[in-house]
Protein backbone atom coordinates (compact mmCIF):
# COMPACT_ATOMS: atom_id res chain seq x y z
CA UNK A 1 0.00 0.00 0.00
CA UNK A 2 1.35 3.41 -0.92
CA UNK A 3 2.78 5.21 2.00
CA UNK A 4 1.96 8.90 0.57
CA UNK A 5 -1.53 8.31 -1.64
CA UNK A 6 -2.97 5.10 -0.24
CA UNK A 7 -3.10 5.08 3.38
CA UNK A 8 -4.76 8.63 3.78
CA UNK A 9 -8.30 8.61 5.08
CA UNK A 10 -10.75 11.50 6.17
CA UNK A 11 -13.13 9.43 8.98
CA UNK A 12 -15.77 7.50 7.62
CA UNK A 13 -17.78 10.99 6.22
CA UNK A 14 -17.63 12.71 3.39
CA UNK A 15 -16.17 16.02 2.99
CA UNK A 16 -18.00 18.13 0.75
CA UNK A 17 -15.52 20.40 -1.54
CA UNK A 18 -17.83 22.87 -4.06
CA UNK A 19 -15.77 22.89 -6.90
CA UNK A 20 -18.34 24.30 -9.27
CA UNK A 21 -17.48 27.40 -10.83
CA UNK A 22 -14.06 27.69 -9.60
CA UNK A 23 -11.55 29.51 -11.95
CA UNK A 24 -12.80 31.57 -14.73
CA UNK A 25 -14.84 29.84 -17.22
CA UNK A 26 -16.40 32.54 -18.65
CA UNK A 27 -19.86 31.01 -19.04
CA UNK A 28 -23.52 31.04 -17.07
CA UNK A 29 -23.48 28.27 -14.76
CA UNK A 30 -26.21 26.02 -14.72
CA UNK A 31 -28.27 25.38 -12.05
CA UNK A 32 -28.28 21.47 -12.76
CA UNK A 33 -26.30 19.53 -9.94
CA UNK A 34 -24.42 16.47 -10.25
CA UNK A 35 -22.36 14.92 -6.95
CA UNK A 36 -19.22 13.55 -7.88
CA UNK A 37 -17.45 10.93 -5.48
CA UNK A 38 -14.10 10.02 -4.93
CA UNK A 39 -11.16 9.37 -2.40
CA UNK A 40 -8.19 11.58 -1.76
CA UNK A 41 -5.42 11.06 -4.08
CA UNK A 42 -7.40 9.11 -6.62
CA UNK A 43 -7.63 12.52 -8.91
CA UNK A 44 -5.66 15.79 -9.31
CA UNK A 45 -7.51 18.08 -7.26
CA UNK A 46 -6.77 20.98 -9.65
CA UNK A 47 -7.42 18.76 -12.52
CA UNK A 48 -11.40 18.07 -11.29
CA UNK A 49 -11.36 22.03 -9.95
CA UNK A 50 -10.88 23.11 -13.47
CA UNK A 51 -12.95 20.54 -15.44
CA UNK A 52 -15.60 21.04 -13.35
CA UNK A 53 -15.32 24.60 -14.34
CA UNK A 54 -15.42 24.17 -17.96
CA UNK A 55 -18.93 22.49 -17.16
CA UNK A 56 -20.30 25.06 -15.45
CA UNK A 57 -23.05 26.27 -17.99
CA UNK A 58 -23.76 22.35 -18.21
CA UNK A 59 -24.02 21.57 -14.50
CA UNK A 60 -22.64 22.00 -11.14
CA UNK A 61 -20.42 19.31 -10.07
CA UNK A 62 -20.31 19.06 -6.46
CA UNK A 63 -18.01 16.86 -5.51
CA UNK A 64 -17.04 15.34 -2.05
CA UNK A 65 -14.45 12.92 -0.68
CA UNK A 66 -15.34 9.79 0.70
CA UNK A 67 -13.36 8.85 3.65
CA UNK A 68 -12.72 5.60 4.98
CA UNK A 69 -14.33 2.25 3.51
CA UNK A 70 -15.28 3.97 -0.28
CA UNK A 71 -16.50 0.59 -1.36
CA UNK A 72 -18.95 -0.04 1.60
CA UNK A 73 -20.09 3.58 1.48
CA UNK A 74 -20.99 3.36 -2.43
CA UNK A 75 -22.53 -0.21 -2.03
CA UNK A 76 -24.46 0.84 0.78
CA UNK A 77 -25.90 4.04 -1.43
CA UNK A 78 -26.33 1.84 -4.57
CA UNK A 79 -28.80 -0.61 -2.36
CA UNK A 80 -30.32 2.01 -0.78
CA UNK A 81 -31.15 4.13 -3.47
CA UNK A 82 -30.28 7.10 -1.61
CA UNK A 83 -28.00 9.80 -1.83
CA UNK A 84 -26.74 7.83 -5.31
CA UNK A 85 -23.71 9.92 -6.57
CA UNK A 86 -23.88 10.68 -10.07
CA UNK A 87 -20.16 10.01 -10.93
CA UNK A 88 -18.27 7.89 -8.70
CA UNK A 89 -14.79 6.36 -8.70
CA UNK A 90 -14.06 2.44 -8.01
CA UNK A 91 -11.22 1.46 -6.71
CA UNK A 92 -9.05 -1.62 -8.42
CA UNK A 93 -9.57 -4.26 -5.54
CA UNK A 94 -13.29 -3.01 -6.08
CA UNK A 95 -14.13 -3.70 -9.37
CA UNK A 96 -14.27 -7.70 -9.50
CA UNK A 97 -17.11 -7.08 -6.71
CA UNK A 98 -18.66 -3.65 -8.08
CA UNK A 99 -18.92 -5.75 -11.81
CA UNK A 100 -21.68 -8.37 -9.36
CA UNK A 101 -24.12 -5.20 -8.84
CA UNK A 102 -23.26 -4.45 -12.56
CA UNK A 103 -26.87 -3.01 -12.43
CA UNK A 104 -26.73 -0.65 -10.74
CA UNK A 105 -24.10 1.45 -12.94
CA UNK A 106 -24.59 2.12 -16.37
CA UNK A 107 -23.41 0.29 -19.37
CA UNK A 108 -20.49 3.11 -20.44
CA UNK A 109 -20.44 1.83 -23.97
CA UNK A 110 -24.26 3.13 -24.63
CA UNK A 111 -22.65 6.42 -23.63
CA UNK A 112 -19.28 6.49 -26.27
CA UNK A 113 -17.28 3.97 -24.28
CA UNK A 114 -16.66 1.65 -27.09
CA UNK A 115 -15.41 4.78 -29.21
CA UNK A 116 -12.70 5.75 -27.01
CA UNK A 117 -11.18 2.04 -25.28
CA UNK A 118 -8.41 2.22 -27.55
CA UNK A 119 -7.34 5.30 -26.12
CA UNK A 120 -6.94 3.69 -22.67
CA UNK A 121 -4.67 0.00 -21.70
CA UNK A 122 -6.71 -2.09 -22.75
CA UNK A 123 -5.76 -5.01 -19.63
CA UNK A 124 -7.08 -2.50 -17.38
CA UNK A 125 -10.24 -1.34 -19.41
CA UNK A 126 -10.65 -4.97 -19.76
CA UNK A 127 -10.95 -5.56 -16.00
CA UNK A 128 -14.15 -3.30 -16.33
CA UNK A 129 -15.85 -5.04 -18.27
CA UNK A 130 -18.53 -7.25 -17.50
CA UNK A 131 -18.90 -11.16 -18.82
CA UNK A 132 -21.62 -9.81 -21.00
CA UNK A 133 -19.62 -7.31 -22.56
CA UNK A 134 -21.00 -3.96 -20.36
CA UNK A 135 -18.22 -1.18 -19.20
CA UNK A 136 -18.97 0.08 -16.07
CA UNK A 137 -15.90 1.99 -15.69
CA UNK A 138 -12.98 4.18 -17.27
CA UNK A 139 -9.74 3.27 -15.74
CA UNK A 140 -7.77 6.47 -14.26
CA UNK A 141 -4.69 4.92 -13.57
CA UNK A 142 -2.80 1.40 -13.11
CA UNK A 143 0.07 0.53 -11.50
CA UNK A 144 2.59 -1.29 -14.08
CA UNK A 145 5.39 -3.09 -11.71
CA UNK A 146 8.91 -2.80 -12.21
CA UNK A 147 12.25 -3.33 -10.67
CA UNK A 148 14.04 -0.15 -9.06
CA UNK A 149 17.63 -0.25 -7.89
CA UNK A 150 20.13 1.85 -6.20
CA UNK A 151 22.30 2.88 -8.57
CA UNK A 152 25.18 3.94 -6.33
CA UNK A 153 24.79 0.72 -4.47
CA UNK A 154 24.81 -1.43 -7.45
CA UNK A 155 27.73 0.46 -8.41
CA UNK A 156 29.59 -0.19 -5.58
CA UNK A 157 28.57 -4.16 -5.67
CA UNK A 158 30.38 -4.20 -9.02
CA UNK A 159 27.35 -4.30 -10.92
CA UNK A 160 26.32 -2.96 -14.13
CA UNK A 161 23.72 0.16 -14.09
CA UNK A 162 22.78 0.54 -17.67
CA UNK A 163 19.19 -0.08 -17.90
CA UNK A 164 19.12 -2.18 -21.22
CA UNK A 165 21.59 -4.07 -19.50
CA UNK A 166 19.68 -4.71 -16.03
CA UNK A 167 16.28 -5.41 -17.82
CA UNK A 168 18.36 -7.53 -19.94
CA UNK A 169 19.86 -9.83 -17.76
CA UNK A 170 16.76 -9.78 -15.52
CA UNK A 171 14.10 -10.70 -18.07
CA UNK A 172 13.71 -13.47 -16.13
CA UNK A 173 13.18 -14.37 -12.73
CA UNK A 174 16.35 -16.34 -12.74
CA UNK A 175 18.55 -13.30 -13.53
CA UNK A 176 17.04 -11.51 -11.21
CA UNK A 177 17.85 -14.10 -8.07
CA UNK A 178 21.65 -14.42 -9.68
CA UNK A 179 21.73 -10.56 -9.19
CA UNK A 180 20.18 -10.58 -5.71
CA UNK A 181 22.37 -13.29 -4.14
CA UNK A 182 25.68 -11.10 -6.02
CA UNK A 183 24.30 -7.83 -4.17
CA UNK A 184 24.07 -9.69 -1.35
CA UNK A 185 27.38 -11.40 -1.14
CA UNK A 186 29.06 -8.30 -2.14
CA UNK A 187 27.01 -6.15 0.02
CA UNK A 188 26.66 -7.74 3.54
CA UNK A 189 23.97 -7.30 5.52
CA UNK A 190 21.61 -5.98 2.36
CA UNK A 191 18.65 -6.93 0.63
CA UNK A 192 17.42 -6.89 -2.29
CA UNK A 193 14.12 -7.14 -1.48
CA UNK A 194 11.71 -5.86 0.86
CA UNK A 195 9.52 -8.60 1.48
CA UNK A 196 8.35 -11.94 0.43
CA UNK A 197 4.62 -10.57 -0.03
CA UNK A 198 5.81 -8.00 -2.65
CA UNK A 199 7.93 -10.83 -4.60
CA UNK A 200 4.83 -13.29 -4.54
CA UNK A 201 2.25 -10.12 -5.80
CA UNK A 202 4.34 -8.63 -8.48
CA UNK A 203 4.80 -12.35 -9.60
CA UNK A 204 1.42 -13.06 -9.99
CA UNK A 205 0.78 -10.22 -11.03
CA UNK A 206 2.15 -11.46 -14.37
CA UNK A 207 -0.27 -13.93 -14.15
CA UNK A 208 -4.02 -14.28 -16.22
CA UNK A 209 -5.59 -16.19 -13.41
CA UNK A 210 -5.14 -16.29 -9.95
CA UNK A 211 -6.98 -17.99 -7.46
CA UNK A 212 -10.45 -18.12 -8.77
CA UNK A 213 -11.00 -19.10 -12.91
CA UNK A 214 -14.32 -17.60 -15.03
CA UNK A 215 -16.26 -20.73 -13.79
CA UNK A 216 -15.87 -19.92 -10.08
CA UNK A 217 -13.39 -22.72 -9.27
CA UNK A 218 -10.94 -22.27 -7.08
CA UNK A 219 -7.77 -22.75 -9.16
CA UNK A 220 -4.77 -21.54 -6.02
CA UNK A 221 -2.96 -24.58 -6.26
CA UNK A 222 -2.74 -24.49 -9.48
CA UNK A 223 0.81 -23.58 -11.46
CA UNK A 224 -0.05 -19.70 -11.79
CA UNK A 225 -0.06 -19.63 -8.20
CA UNK A 226 2.15 -22.12 -7.30
CA UNK A 227 5.03 -20.57 -9.35
CA UNK A 228 4.46 -16.96 -7.90
CA UNK A 229 4.77 -19.11 -4.50
CA UNK A 230 8.02 -20.28 -4.94
CA UNK A 231 9.42 -17.56 -6.02
CA UNK A 232 8.23 -15.89 -2.51
CA UNK A 233 9.26 -19.00 -0.84
CA UNK A 234 12.53 -18.55 -2.59
CA UNK A 235 13.35 -15.19 -1.67
CA UNK A 236 12.86 -16.09 1.73
CA UNK A 237 15.03 -18.99 2.11
CA UNK A 238 17.92 -17.44 0.41
CA UNK A 239 17.92 -14.41 2.66
CA UNK A 240 17.43 -11.95 0.17
CA UNK A 241 14.20 -10.30 1.30
CA UNK A 242 14.33 -8.61 4.55
CA UNK A 243 11.10 -9.26 6.03
CA UNK A 244 10.42 -5.50 6.40
CA UNK A 245 6.43 -4.68 6.75
CA UNK A 246 6.40 -1.76 8.82
CA UNK A 247 6.46 1.31 6.77
CA UNK A 248 9.03 3.35 9.18
CA UNK A 249 11.18 0.45 8.95
CA UNK A 250 10.92 0.54 5.50
CA UNK A 251 11.87 4.11 5.15
CA UNK A 252 14.81 3.42 7.12
CA UNK A 253 15.97 0.61 5.40
CA UNK A 254 15.84 2.42 2.01
CA UNK A 255 17.57 5.69 3.80
CA UNK A 256 20.57 3.75 5.51
CA UNK A 257 21.11 1.68 1.71
CA UNK A 258 19.65 -1.92 3.54
CA UNK A 259 17.61 -2.13 0.55
CA UNK A 260 19.41 -2.86 -2.21
CA UNK A 261 16.10 -3.00 -5.08
CA UNK A 262 12.68 -2.80 -4.78
CA UNK A 263 10.23 -4.64 -6.93
CA UNK A 264 6.67 -3.18 -7.00
CA UNK A 265 4.23 -0.73 -9.56
CA UNK A 266 4.99 2.43 -11.18
CA UNK A 267 3.43 4.64 -7.94
CA UNK A 268 6.36 3.05 -5.22
CA UNK A 269 8.17 5.35 -6.64
CA UNK A 270 6.70 8.09 -4.76
CA UNK A 271 6.44 5.86 -1.87
CA UNK A 272 10.09 5.61 -1.82
CA UNK A 273 10.67 9.03 -2.59
CA UNK A 274 8.64 9.89 0.42
CA UNK A 275 10.32 7.36 2.54
CA UNK A 276 13.47 8.34 1.67
CA UNK A 277 13.86 11.56 -0.20
CA UNK A 278 17.56 12.11 0.90
CA UNK A 279 18.06 9.09 -1.50
CA UNK A 280 17.23 11.35 -4.64
CA UNK A 281 19.18 10.80 -7.67
CA UNK A 282 20.18 7.77 -6.77
CA UNK A 283 17.30 5.31 -8.08
CA UNK A 284 16.85 3.60 -11.40
CA UNK A 285 13.83 1.68 -13.20
CA UNK A 286 14.40 -1.28 -15.21
CA UNK A 287 11.82 -3.70 -16.69
CA UNK A 288 10.16 -6.43 -14.22
CA UNK A 289 11.89 -9.71 -13.83
CA UNK A 290 9.28 -12.33 -15.49
CA UNK A 291 7.42 -9.95 -17.29
CA UNK A 292 4.89 -6.90 -17.03
CA UNK A 293 2.36 -7.25 -14.12
CA UNK A 294 -0.05 -4.48 -13.14
CA UNK A 295 -0.61 -3.58 -9.57
CA UNK A 296 -3.32 -1.23 -8.19
CA UNK A 297 -5.29 1.85 -10.30
CA UNK A 298 -8.83 2.52 -10.19
CA UNK A 299 -12.13 3.78 -12.35
CA UNK A 300 -14.82 6.44 -12.76
CA UNK A 301 -17.75 4.74 -13.00
CA UNK A 302 -21.60 6.23 -13.35
CA UNK A 303 -24.21 4.97 -11.93
CA UNK A 304 -27.54 3.81 -12.77
CA UNK A 305 -29.26 6.56 -11.01
CA UNK A 306 -27.16 9.24 -12.72
CA UNK A 307 -29.65 12.11 -13.57
CA UNK A 308 -27.50 13.36 -16.64
CA UNK A 309 -25.69 10.57 -17.79
CA UNK A 310 -24.59 12.67 -21.03
CA UNK A 311 -23.15 15.57 -18.91
CA UNK A 312 -21.70 12.73 -17.04
CA UNK A 313 -19.69 10.81 -19.07
CA UNK A 314 -18.19 13.59 -21.02
CA UNK A 315 -16.92 15.08 -17.68
CA UNK A 316 -15.22 11.70 -16.84
CA UNK A 317 -14.08 11.71 -20.53
CA UNK A 318 -12.93 15.37 -20.57
CA UNK A 319 -11.14 14.08 -16.85
CA UNK A 320 -9.17 11.22 -18.21
CA UNK A 321 -7.92 13.16 -21.50
CA UNK A 322 -4.11 12.93 -22.27
CA UNK A 323 -3.30 16.30 -21.33
CA UNK A 324 -5.79 16.02 -17.77
CA UNK A 325 -3.64 12.52 -17.04
CA UNK A 326 -0.16 13.81 -17.71
CA UNK A 327 -1.17 16.78 -15.27
CA UNK A 328 -2.54 14.33 -12.75
CA UNK A 329 0.56 12.62 -13.29
CA UNK A 330 2.84 15.62 -12.20
CA UNK A 331 0.94 16.58 -9.46
CA UNK A 332 -0.39 13.77 -7.60
CA UNK A 333 1.90 10.98 -9.21
CA UNK A 334 -1.46 9.22 -10.51
CA UNK A 335 0.00 6.90 -13.41
CA UNK A 336 -2.25 7.83 -16.24
CA UNK A 337 -3.92 4.85 -17.86
CA UNK A 338 -4.39 6.83 -21.44
CA UNK A 339 -1.40 5.61 -23.37
CA UNK A 340 -1.34 9.32 -25.43
CA UNK A 341 -0.09 10.45 -22.01
CA UNK A 342 3.03 8.56 -22.46
CA UNK A 343 4.21 10.92 -25.20
CA UNK A 344 3.92 13.84 -23.48
CA UNK A 345 6.33 16.21 -21.75
CA UNK A 346 5.38 15.38 -18.55
CA UNK A 347 5.80 11.66 -18.90
CA UNK A 348 8.42 11.59 -20.89
CA UNK A 349 10.63 14.71 -19.51
CA UNK A 350 13.92 13.11 -16.85
CA UNK A 351 12.59 12.78 -13.41
CA UNK A 352 15.28 14.12 -11.01
CA UNK A 353 14.70 11.23 -8.02
CA UNK A 354 15.80 8.88 -10.45
CA UNK A 355 18.77 10.30 -11.55
CA UNK A 356 17.24 12.12 -14.81
CA UNK A 357 16.22 9.09 -16.05
CA UNK A 358 12.92 8.98 -18.26
CA UNK A 359 11.51 6.28 -16.45
CA UNK A 360 8.35 6.19 -18.56
CA UNK A 361 11.09 4.52 -20.95
CA UNK A 362 10.26 1.37 -18.72
CA UNK A 363 6.78 1.97 -17.52
CA UNK A 364 5.12 3.10 -20.76
CA UNK A 365 5.75 -0.54 -22.76
CA UNK A 366 5.01 -2.40 -19.77
CA UNK A 367 1.51 -0.85 -19.43
CA UNK A 368 0.60 -1.72 -23.11
CA UNK A 369 1.69 -5.33 -22.73
CA UNK A 370 -0.08 -5.74 -19.38
CA UNK A 371 -1.34 -9.39 -19.71
CA UNK A 372 -5.46 -9.51 -19.23
CA UNK A 373 -6.08 -11.07 -15.85
CA UNK A 374 -9.19 -12.66 -14.43
CA UNK A 375 -10.02 -10.67 -11.11
CA UNK A 376 -12.77 -12.83 -8.96
CA UNK A 377 -14.23 -10.43 -6.04
CA UNK A 378 -12.95 -13.38 -3.74
CA UNK A 379 -9.52 -13.45 -4.82
CA UNK A 380 -8.19 -10.48 -1.96
CA UNK A 381 -9.45 -13.15 0.56
CA UNK A 382 -8.16 -15.91 -0.88
CA UNK A 383 -4.72 -14.33 -1.08
CA UNK A 384 -4.71 -14.16 2.71
CA UNK A 385 -4.01 -17.15 3.58
CA UNK A 386 -0.70 -17.66 1.05
CA UNK A 387 0.60 -14.22 2.82
CA UNK A 388 -0.03 -15.31 6.15
CA UNK A 389 2.04 -18.73 5.35
CA UNK A 390 4.81 -17.02 3.85
CA UNK A 391 5.17 -15.34 7.12
CA UNK A 392 4.97 -18.89 8.37
CA UNK A 393 7.71 -19.81 6.61
CA UNK A 394 9.91 -16.62 7.83
CA UNK A 395 8.95 -17.80 11.36
CA UNK A 396 10.62 -21.12 10.49
CA UNK A 397 7.58 -23.22 9.16
CA UNK A 398 8.75 -25.77 7.06
CA UNK A 399 7.55 -24.77 3.06
CA UNK A 400 5.58 -27.98 2.21
CA UNK A 401 3.70 -27.38 4.68
CA UNK A 402 2.63 -24.20 4.58
CA UNK A 403 2.14 -24.45 1.07
CA UNK A 404 -0.62 -27.27 1.57
CA UNK A 405 -1.99 -24.90 4.37
CA UNK A 406 -2.37 -21.81 2.04
CA UNK A 407 -4.26 -23.84 -0.30
CA UNK A 408 -6.69 -25.55 1.89
CA UNK A 409 -7.31 -22.15 3.68
CA UNK A 410 -7.37 -20.67 0.08
CA UNK A 411 -10.20 -23.18 -0.37
CA UNK A 412 -12.54 -22.91 1.96
CA UNK A 413 -12.52 -19.02 2.17
CA UNK A 414 -13.83 -19.47 -2.15
CA UNK A 415 -15.96 -22.31 -0.99
CA UNK A 416 -17.73 -20.10 1.88
CA UNK A 417 -17.62 -16.76 -0.92
CA UNK A 418 -19.88 -18.87 -3.15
Amino acid sequence: MSLSRRSFLLGTGLVALNLSGCGDSGEAESSQELTFWYWEGALSAAVVKDVSAKFADRARISTSLVGGDFAQRLSTSLRAGEAVPDISGVKGEDMAFFQTQADYFLDLNTLGAEDIAGTFVAAKFAQATTDDGRQIGLPIDLGPTALFLREDLWRKAGLSVEISEVSEKMADWDGWFDTAHELKSRLPGTFAIRNSNDVFGVALAQQTKTFVDRTGAFVGDQDEVRSAWEKAVQAIVDGLQAGIYDDTAFGTALTSGTLTGHLGPAWNGLDIASAAPSTSGRWRVAACPGGPGNIGGSYLAIPARSRDPETAFAYIAELLSAANEARAFTDSSVFPAVTAAYDLPALTEGQKFFGGQSTIEVFGPAAEQLPIVYESPLNAAAMTSYYSELANIEGGKAPAQAWKDAVEAGRRTVEAGQ
